[in-house]
């Protein structure tokens, strides 16, 4: 389902043509398109391939990548991401090349095939869905919304809110666009699509395309009764995909969670589910001052349920400890392909127990936030992406 929001919408979404880019920018393109083309992942290309796209970049600011060249480029940027601390993975991604969805609902049907995929029945697979590049005027195809699935946030009269305190902002916006949800702590919000020529619109995911995994604890059954669950596949959706020179501003990404971005971040920060008095009440915990370490202790048993949970269902996470060994194989074969590792150590190590995983014992290339291929955290978005 869409809904418009009217025709003042449409008329306020016309941008006026950009002004021409700078001379820096436009070499800084170039030396960009220059470096991706000498990358070893293409070296088999002929020569003039890569003065081809040189100079129609010069010349018009634009070229086009063959799907191959679009996968290679997809695959460096997770390499280069320096706050993934999942990289070891990235030779995996998959690509579904939707560059020809240029209206919203053609890019809603590739977000649902995008979602069919990388749940693979529990059995998560690494994907990319990129969309069309902007138009010649600088408008662009985006994915308002932050990740494909999120949960609907619900500003109560006395002032708590049911549900994600996160999204409460954009739970108003679709409401005031006409979606109406249940009002529980866990209801899908729509997808939020922005494209040219058309007002912004909303799309109801799929309930066939939403895996989500109910909360249990191995020990203790009271934790069924909290009513807690999360989604499967993190499918981050408002970064750029930046290669060779080029911009994708619609570029979904998904791969699995780590289980402390669910049971130490989602479900555990005092601005988002905030659960960990509820849990440690059920504990039974002293919690007259924090030197009893009682949100310590449940934040195990919260986590503990998190990687218990999403094995019993049969679902792909990963846990803290097998991440960050995952990821310093990644680091060693990077020094032994001579290539530079960039990485954000307050992103790559854990928000708890960081100090039991060897990622916190050492220190990284420093982190070059200009490397491309990369994905680029847009100006209004600086919080982990797969919370």
């Amino acid at each position: 389902m869409k809904v418009a929001f009217g025709e003042e919408m449409a008329r306020d979404r016309e941008v006026a043509r950009r002004p021409a880019p700078s001379t820096a920018e436009v070499e800084r393109r170039l030396a960009e398109c220059t470096d991706f083309y000498r990358q070893p992942e293409l070296a088999h290309l002929p020569a003039a391939r890569a003065a081809e796209v040189l100079d129609e970049l010069a010349l018009t600011g634009r070229y086009e990548h063959t799907a191959e060249e679009l996968l290679v480029g997809a695959k460096l940027a997770w390499r280069n991401h320096a706050r993934c601390v999942g990289r070891n993975h990235w030779r995996t991604l998959k690509l579904i090349d939707a560059r020809d969805a240029v209206t919203a609902e053609a890019l809603a049907q590739a977000c649902w095939e995008h979602l069919r995929t990388a749940t693979n029945g529990g059995a998560l697979q690494s994907v990319i869905t990129i969309g069309p590049r902007p138009l010649p005027d600088g408008r662009e195809f985006r994915i308002v919304s932050p990740q494909l699935i999120r949960y609907a946030g619900y500003r109560n009269e006395d002032g708590s809110i049911t549900g994600d305190p996160w999204h409460v902002a954009l739970t108003e916006q679709v409401t005031e666009m006409g979606w109406k949800g249940a009002g529980t702590r866990f209801d899908v919000l729509p997808l939020l699509i922005s494209v040219p020529d058309e007002p912004l619109q909303w799309f109801e995911v799929p309930e066939d395309l939403i895996l989500e995994v109910p909360l249990v604890h191995p020990n203790y059954k009271w934790f069924a009764g909290l009513g807690l669950k999360w989604h499967a596949v993190p499918a981050v959706a408002n970064m750029d995909l930046e290669i060779g020179g080029l911009t994708y501003p619609c570029a979904p990404f998904s791969g699995w969670y780590v289980s402390t971005e669910v049971g130490a971040r989602n479900f555990s920060d005092t601005d988002r589910y905030d659960m960990l008095p509820t849990i440690a009440r059920k504990l039974r915990l002293d919690m007259r001052s924090d030197r009893t370490l009682w949100k310590d202790r449940a934040l195990v048993e919260l986590n503990r349920a998190v990687i218990h949970s999403y094995r019993e269902a049969g679902v792909i996470m990963v846990d803290h400890h097998t991440v960050a060994r995952q990821f310093l194989d990644f680091v060693g074969r990077e020094e032994e392909a001579g290539r530079a590792c960039p990485t954000d150590w307050s992103w790559i190590n854990p928000p708890m127990s960081s100090s039991l995983t060897p990622t916190f014992h050492r220190l990284y290339d420093e982190p070059d936030l200009d490397v491309r291929p990369n994905f680029v955290v847009r100006a209004q978005g600086t919080g982990c992406p797969f919370n």
